[in-house]
């Protein structure tokens, strides 16, 4: 936890009542049953005249031939992590109507993104999914392609005149993606979600039901956190799933209390460590390979090791955000520190690693046009997190419960962190790393009702698969109180929550 240096898209649900207007390219959809509607987190076109020119930031989408031009669009979205798919189906605005026909092809390369698409970088078309010329709007099944979770990519080209659509920068008539489930995801519900059978972590210890439960204990005290955990267990009721941990520079971890708090059969732990890897140095020096012998050591010890954990390279990166060419702590700069240490983790053989990219979410930075260029890229994370706190003092800074830490939204407007999480990246499953409420020292009120309002939050937001109190009588600064006994009305709110069956999950 740290204090904040200061005091495009929208996923919707819906139940779809027919396909009427929508020139299909194959059956409609059942009206029956709900539909999650995905926004398309990039989409550009590409010119065979402009190899070189990246159009990702028009209000249209162009498929087709425009005088000595041959145009292609791409579109890629992601599908939540625990979707049951049971349809999908591509939809389109077209700008004007065209006589040309227009194909679908899915594309296997997801790495690309609009800002960089150009015809020179431009993925290879996979086969044709299916074809048809547009009306008002243009419909393709995807049923047969989009089963599951995941980023799913496809390209629009046509051999006749070309057709333009409205690209996800129009303020109407954005492609949308109808993913239909065979289970209600709709936000209405507010009943305690129940695990169904056994819940188990997967190989990256993503629980198959249910939410794993995890603290850190202890903060800015000189309590060994291991014992400062035990002692919170019982005072919470529950053995904390996860053990969060902090560690810089060339801190030698997993520690011997960590190995050991990791190790107990008799009450199973993960371990979730934050390292600021550049401590003493920079993001850039990091990426330019000059901590490399640091990295290199760490993954020996993380071999030897041998059980899975969680990693949190630099959590909460916006507050270290120096946001001036050369710093070597601009937004990329922290982007390529993040990805050439994975990378690096990887090439020496660390297979044991589960990396959560871990942000603040404060109004400001949220705000600030280098917010994306944080994200090092889907293929090095494999956790989306967030650390985040609301106050119990009515009125006062962040005041609010469970669902205003996960939807603060940027300064000026936009989307909370949980709905840009879910829409830009929804195939990761969300950690809250960090999260709390708190009163200043000395001004206690109750925390009953943030501890009452968790489990109905989560029965709406089936993308969080992880949460992680932080608890200490006295942040960084002294004068904040985020632990869970600062009353006794407190304390019994937070172990009913604690001892709900959701948190059962066992360590695969």
């Amino acid at each position: 936890m740290r204090r904040s240096k200061l005091k495009k898209y929208s996923v919707l649900t819906a139940v779809i009542a027919g396909a009427a207007g929508v020139a299909a390219a194959g059956p409609a959809q059942a009206a029956a049953g709900t539909t999650l509607k995905l926004a398309a987190g990039d989409d550009a076109y590409v010119s065979s005249a402009r190899t070189n020119v990246a159009f990702g930031g028009e209000a249209k989408l162009v498929a087709g031939i425009a005088g000595k031009e041959t145009k292609t669009s791409f579109l890629k979205f992601a599908v939540p992590a625990g979707t049951k798919v049971a349809g999908a189906r591509l939809v389109l605005t077209t700008q004007a109507p065209s006589a040309s026909t227009v194909a679908i092809r899915q594309v296997a390369n997801t790495a690309w993104t609009e800002g960089k698409l150009t015809a020179a970088t431009a993925p290879a078309l996979g086969s044709v999914l299916g074809s048809a010329v547009p009306g008002s709007t243009l419909s393709f099944d995807l049923g047969k392609v989009v089963k599951g979770p995941g980023t799913y990519a496809f390209a629009l080209s046509s051999t006749g005149a070309a057709v333009r659509f409205q690209s996800a920068e129009a303020k109407t008539g954005a492609p949308v993606l109808e993913v239909k489930t065979d289970t209600d995801v709709s936000p209405p519900v507010v009943s305690t979600p129940k695990p169904a059978g056994d819940c188990v972590t997967d190989a990256k210890l993503v629980p198959s039901c249910g939410v794993l439960w995890g603290a850190a204990a202890g903060g800015f005290t000189t309590a060994p956190r291991d014992q400062a955990l035990k002692d919170w267990e019982k005072l919470s009721g529950r053995t904390s799933t996860i053990f969060h941990t902090y560690h810089k520079g060339d801190e030698n971890f997993p520690t011997k209390a960590e190995i050991a708090m990791t190790s107990d059969a008799a009450a199973p732990r993960v371990l979730l460590t934050n390292w600021k890897i550049a401590y003493g140095s920079s993001w850039a020096k990091v990426a330019q390979g000059q901590q490399d012998k640091r990295i290199d050591a760490f993954a020996a010890r993380a071999k030897a090791y041998g059980k899975k954990f969680f990693l949190v390279l630099n959590h909460e990166p916006e507050n270290d955000v120096v946001a001036k060419a050369g710093s070597g702590m601009e937004a990329k700069d922290f982007a390529a520190m993040y990805r050439h240490t994975i990378l690096r983790l990887r090439a020496q053989g660390v297979t044991n690693v589960v990396n959560v990219m871990a942000y603040m979410g404060n109004e400001k930075w949220m705000a600030q046009s280098w917010w994306k260029d944080l994200y090092p890229g889907d293929d090095v994370v494999d956790w989306m997190g967030l650390d985040s706190y609301v106050s119990v003092e009515p009125g006062y800074y962040h005041a609010g419960k469970f669902n205003d830490l996960l939807d603060r939204a940027p300064t000026g407007g936009g989307l909370g962190f949980y709905d840009w999480s879910i829409t830009q990246h929804a195939a990761k499953p969300i950690m809250v790393a960090e999260w709390g409420a708190y009163h200043r020292v000395g001004k206690v009120n109750d925390k009953s009702a943030v501890y009452n309002s968790v489990l109905p939050e989560l029965a709406k937001r089936p993308g969080i698969k992880a949460i992680v109190y932080f608890d200490t009588k006295k942040d960084d600064e002294g004068d904040r109180d985020i632990s869970i006994d600062s009353t006794p009305a407190a304390l019994a709110a937070f172990k009913k929550l604690a001892a709900d069956p959701i948190f059962k999950v066992k360590l695969g």
